[in-house]
């Protein structure tokens, strides 16, 4: 049994063409996002139900303003390392780590002295979150403390190293939350577990490679990092403002309570498809950066991406909305249903959020980081139209539907657009990657929600008959649409066993 398992991991270490290590490193990518994502979901519905919506709120608003700060002095040092040519990235090493030390530092100062100003803002200035900020303000510093030379798990495609990497500090903030919650179920169980990643990736990373950074800065290698993020810095900024700007006006303008919901519920239902999709961009940022002088094999590789990635999220979202009002009191408590309506609203973002998040892999790829932000600077500007009266009208459910309307159009159509532009695919070639999913995962739908008409039964006993029944009525709908249309999934799902077995 021994032997077998180490030959499996001897098959599944990347090696061999971009696309065998793309194929194997998604198999990696794949174990992580689910052990790392599925422990941290996992810790969430368990401390729903030890934690009140409220703390979740409280610490969603910590959360938002580290995010800003640390989205606001993003410099894209990764970025620019995974896209460098050249293999061999330890002359740039040095300098990495000591900008990432010194925004690490920049960020702790910043947020600890404003932390009273912020609470103030938020409404919140006699309550605990002045100190919850100034806690979690020292991550950012242990982030900047880690071997700068990890980077080379994603730029050589080692992602059985990444596994260890990300997956260790994943379990840490399991055991850590939920073992502080058991014995004080207070806010600072979230805090703890949320501390305890940065805490154990500083020893993990120099565990895992024996690179060893020094004290120094190159003036050119700082330089050509520093002119590389520029567009990054920028497109980090805007890809702040339209993903967390929404938290920060409902934090705002309703309530850290209400945020809590509406956080909540946009984790919920943005984490299965978004982070099947981040298993899919992880992998193949570093593979579009070496196709990036091949057009054919880049848009090849851009149609095939899409395809697996289509027919993965539409069920998935689809399937989240469905089984919403069961889920939510069955799983999380009585204490969470005001998020039902806002959960199924927000899956259409899920999916919506699934199919494009690559598209930023790609611009990063082919040097033109300068798409993100100029798209995100369009989406915030729709968003700051319509954001206020429809909170104002109908409150988190309102702040919902606001993004997926600005979401639905304009900008799907231009994000679709602009990757089809620089991949020289057609639009309708993108947009024809998604028909055979939306009609699969109508019909499972349809079915189930006629099914639940039928039937009287319990909460419990609705969301344990609907997963499995879903899964087969759209596993026999694609199956059959394979068939009747040559779809070519199950080529491409053979394909990728293939080369990540070879």
């Amino acid at each position: 049994m021994r032997d077998r398992f180490r030959e499996l991991i001897k098959k599944l270490v990347p090696r061999g063409s971009v696309v065998q290590q793309a194929a194997k490193g998604g198999v990696w990518m794949t174990m992580i996002r689910f052990l790392s994502q599925g422990s941290y979901l996992l810790m969430l519905l368990v401390l729903a139900r030890l934690l009140s919506p409220r703390d979740f709120g409280i610490l969603g608003v910590a959360l938002l303003t580290l995010s800003a700060m640390k989205r606001f002095s993003d410099v894209g040092i990764n970025t620019a390392l995974v896209q460098q040519k050249a293999e061999d990235i330890d002359e740039y090493l040095n300098t990495a780590w000591m900008l990432a030390i010194g925004r690490g530092v920049l960020i702790a100062v910043v947020l600890f002295l404003a932390a009273p100003y912020i609470a103030r803002f938020f409404g919140e200035a006699n309550s605990e979150l002045t100190a919850i900020i100034r806690v979690i303000a020292f991550s950012p510093l242990l982030s900047g403390l880690q071997n700068p030379a990890v980077v080379y798990f994603q730029k050589d495609l080692e992602f059985h190293k990444e596994f260890v990497y990300q997956t260790t500090s994943s379990f840490a903030r399991f055991f850590v939350g939920i073992g502080y919650a058991l014995v004080s179920p207070t806010v600072w169980a979230l805090v703890a577990g949320f501390v305890s990643v940065s805490a154990s990736k500083v020893v993990l990373s120099y565990v895992l490679h024996d690179y060893r950074p020094r004290p120094s800065v190159d003036r050119e290698t700082l330089w050509e990092l520093v002119h590389f993020g520029k567009w990054i810095t920028g497109s980090s900024i805007t890809q702040f403002l339209h993903s967390e700007g929404d938290d920060v006006f409902v934090g705002w303008f309703l309530s850290a309570t209400a945020l809590g919901f509406y956080q909540y519920a946009h984790r919920i239902a943005d984490m299965p498809a978004s982070q099947f999709t981040a298993v899919i961009s992880s992998v193949t940022f570093p593979a579009y950066s070496k196709l990036q002088d091949d057009p054919a094999a880049l848009r090849d590789a851009l149609l095939g991406t899409t395809r697996l990635v289509a027919v993965v999220v539409f069920p998935v979202s689809a399937g989240m909305a469905l089984i919403a009002p069961s889920f939510v009191p069955v799983v999380l408590g009585e204490q969470w249903t005001p998020m039902i309506l806002p959960l199924q609203l927000l899956s259409v973002f899920g999916l919506l959020h699934g199919i494009t998040r690559y598209f930023g892999g790609v611009f990063n790829a082919l040097e033109r980081p300068d798409y993100n932000m100029k798209l995100d600077t369009i989406r915030i500007a729709c968003l700051a139209v319509v954001i206020w009266p429809a909170t104002a009208q109908w409150g988190v459910a309102g702040t919902a539907g606001a993004i997926i309307g600005v979401y639905l159009f304009p900008m799907f159509p231009l994000d679709v657009y602009a990757v089809s532009t620089l991949t020289r695919a057609h639009p309708l070639e993108i947009l024809h990657e998604y028909l055979y999913p939306t009609v699969g995962s109508a019909v499972m739908f349809g079915t189930l929600w006629y099914a639940h008409g039928l039937l009287d039964v319990t909460p419990l006993f609705e969301l344990l008959f609907t997963v499995p029944a879903g899964a087969v009525v759209y596993t026999l709908s694609v199956l059959l649409l394979d068939e009747l249309f040559s779809w070519g999934i199950k080529r491409d799902l053979r394909y990728v066993v293939a080369e990540v077995q070879s």
